[in-house]
Formats: C-alpha cells, sequence, structure tokens
C-alpha cells in the first residue's frame, strides 16, 4: 500500500488526535515554531500520566515546541502509523507492536528500549475478595478483567498465567491496560491484571498485589523517532530528552524499571 493510500486510510485517527489536541485531551499541546513545532507522540496508554509530565517538562525545557499525544493500545497505535497517521515519535510497551512498525519500513533508525515494567493484581481497596497471588484469580465466581492478548498487557497476561497453568475465563477483554484497571475501580470486576506503574497511579482506587511468576513476563517499553515525521528535529530532541536524566526521574517515580 502506497504512502498517500495509507494517509486516505488514517484521515480518522489524524482527526481524532487533533480533536483530542485542541480539547487539551491528551496532553500538552498548541503552538508552533521552536526547533521542532508541534511534536506529535503516539504512545502506550500506560505512559499516559508519565509522558504528560514529561511533555510538560519538555515543553519548559524547550519554548516554542509543544507536544501533542496520542495515547492508546501499542497495538493499535502501530496500525495507525502503518496505515499513514501523520506522527513524529512512536513509544510502545512491547517489542511486537514496535517490530511491526519497523517492518513497516516507518521507523526512522534503530528503537531503544528506555524502560521496563512488571505485572501486577489490581483490586480493590482493602482486596476484599481475597486475592493473595496468580492461582486465586482462578477460583469460581471470581470476575477478572484482562488485556487483550494482541496489546502488550494482554500477551505478558497470557506468559505469566501459561507459565505458571492457571487456567481462567475472564469476564471481560480490554483494548489498553486504562480499561482492565478501570473495570476494578468502576467495581466491574474483583481483579485484573495491570502493570505496575497503572496501579501506582490509581492507588487512591486500587490496592495491587505483587506475584512472584510477573518476573517471567517483563515487558520492555522502546521509543523511536518515525521515518516520516512531520517535525524531525522536535521528534529527536523529545526522545532524547525522554532518556534524559529528568525524565528518568519521572518514569522511575511513577514505578518504571531502568533497562
Amino acid at each position: 500500500m502506497s504512502r498517500t493510500v495509507r494517509a486516505v486510510v488514517a484521515v480518522v485517527a489524524v482527526v481524532t488526535v487533533a480533536a483530542l489536541a485542541a480539547c487539551g485531551g491528551t496532553g500538552p499541546g498548541g503552538g508552533s515554531g521552536g526547533s521542532g513545532g508541534a511534536v506529535t507522540v503516539f504512545a502506550a496508554a500506560s505512559l499516559t500520566d508519565s509522558f504528560t509530565r514529561i511533555g510538560r517538562d519538555f515543553e519548559a525545557a524547550n519554548p516554542g515546541t509543544a507536544v501533542v499525544f496520542n495515547f492508546a493500545g501499542s497495538s493499535a497505535l502501530a496500525t495507525q502509523i502503518d496505515q499513514g497517521a501523520p506522527a513524529d515519535v512512536f513509544a510502545a510497551a512491547a517489542p511486537t507492536p514496535m517490530d511491526t512498525v519497523t517492518r513497516a519500513g516507518n521507523a526512522d533508525g534503530e528503537p531503544a528500549v528506555f524502560v521496563r515494567n512488571q505485572l501486577v493484581i489490581a483490586v480493590a481497596p482493602g482486596n476484599p475478595a481475597g486475592v493473595r497471588g496468580l492461582a486465586d484469580l482462578a477460583r469460581p465466581g471470581l470476575k477478572v478483567a484482562l488485556c487483550a492478548e494482541q496489546v502488550p498487557c494482554g500477551a505478558a497476561a497470557r506468559r505469566v498465567l501459561d507459565a505458571a497453568s492457571v487456567t481462567l475465563t475472564p469476564v471481560t477483554l480490554e483494548q489498553d491496560v486504562r480499561g482492565a484497571l478501570a473495570k476494578v475501580r468502576l467495581g466491574e470486576v474483583d481483579a485484573a491484571l495491570v502493570y505496575r506503574t497503572d496501579a501506582r497511579a490509581a492507588a487512591a482506587e486500587v490496592a495491587a498485589v505483587e506475584f512472584a511468576e510477573s518476573a517471567g513476563a517483563v515487558n520492555d517499553y522502546l521509543i523511536v523517532v518515525l521515518a516520516d515525521a512531520p517535525h524531525p528535529d522536535g521528534a529527536r530532541a523529545f526522545v532524547a530528552y525522554v532518556r534524559s536524566a529528568p525524565a528518568r526521574a519521572v518514569l522511575a517515580g511513577a514505578g518504571f524499571q531502568s533497562p
């Protein structure tokens, strides 16, 4: 498929990003000028809080440069990029969606691992269901939410469940980790497998149960400048900033692990 045709296919994604930016719904935006103009970053949903903070810090350090975010499941973002949605930077929550973009020739250079993340079991405050470990998720009557297997948090959940020989039937499969976490926050499920960072961000509304098996499914997060970036200088500057000491401190504070 030609780049022109892919761009037409991606019109809906582009309009969505632009509308969200205009409303301030996905992070800092607006403005022009500076070395990068408005840098558009497609980032995994689990990076929402950290990247929103990093985006503000980057703008403060680079007057005249704005950052507009599109947060969603990494697989959905990879599809949008490969269909021609104009973006400058892609930050994925696992190698597989990043590989999709690089194999399509849409990455400028080699993606870099910048953080890692690990699963926990999110439960209601006080853990009323008494979930103590992974095997408890298979208890009869316990309602569990998982991410869909095509997205990184779902693939990680499948790896740990298979490795531990735990069989369960989730009541819902969500398209990103924030969706799975919301089911716990709203009381619609008893537990969900989510990233440690997302549970920490929602600590006022959920509790996190650590489990040993999660060490076998740690996700590498990768970031890259995109080949057809509308603002390549700003894109390279943003990627460099994400890997700088101030941004690493933000990410570590959110619970991400160093690569």
